[in-house]
């Protein structure tokens, strides 16, 4: 009977817990630096790519590290007043003015990566040739952010899937 009577008020407690709030963070247009980490799935026609992401992002410099789903670096990508860097694992490096000219000589075509931190933080549209979606948000909330977003362009589909946004400071 006492396992009873504790199992009942164990869940007479939890029926009573409230949903987190989110995190006091400025409305979305004045935030100026941003890190998370999350997931990237990237289609281009038959071929499909899957890879963590940790991007730390202020006015001055961005800072991407790729990674595998099993934690092993893949590259690292930054963006500074010297231009845009990726390093890769094997230790090869390309180098560019800016991001749209770095995409465009690695992939053969530009990422929307100079717009980030407008789409990053929720302020989407049609941004650099690409399709830019929140497909989900935080919280319903006003203000809260994005923790699905997803790009398209031609035959190409990345979905970036958020998994923390962390405080900066």
């Amino acid at each position: 009977m006492r396992v009873l009577v504790f199992w009942t008020f164990a869940l007479l407690l939890a029926g009573c817990a409230t949903v987190g709030t989110l995190p006091q963070r400025p409305a979305a247009q004045d935030i100026t630096q941003f890190a998370f980490v999350g997931r990237l799935a990237v289609r281009q026609g038959e071929t499909r790519y899957h890879i963590n992401i940790d991007w730390r992002h202020d006015p001055a410099r961005d800072e991407i590290l790729l990674t595998t789903p099993l934690g092993q670096g893949v590259a690292e990508l930054v963006r500074d007043a010297g231009g845009a860097r990726l390093m890769l694992a094997d230790k090869r490096s390309f180098t560019a003015n800016d991001w749209s000219a770095l995409s465009q000589r690695v992939f053969g075509f530009s990422l929307p990566l100079g717009a980030s931190a407008r789409w990053l933080l929720g302020n989407t549209g049609n941004i650099e040739d690409w399709r830019v979606t929140i497909v989900e948000r935080e919280a319903e909330q006003a203000g809260a952010l994005p923790t699905v977003i997803e790009l398209e362009r031609e035959d190409v589909l990345v979905r970036l899937k958020i998994d923390e946004w962390i405080e900066v400071k």
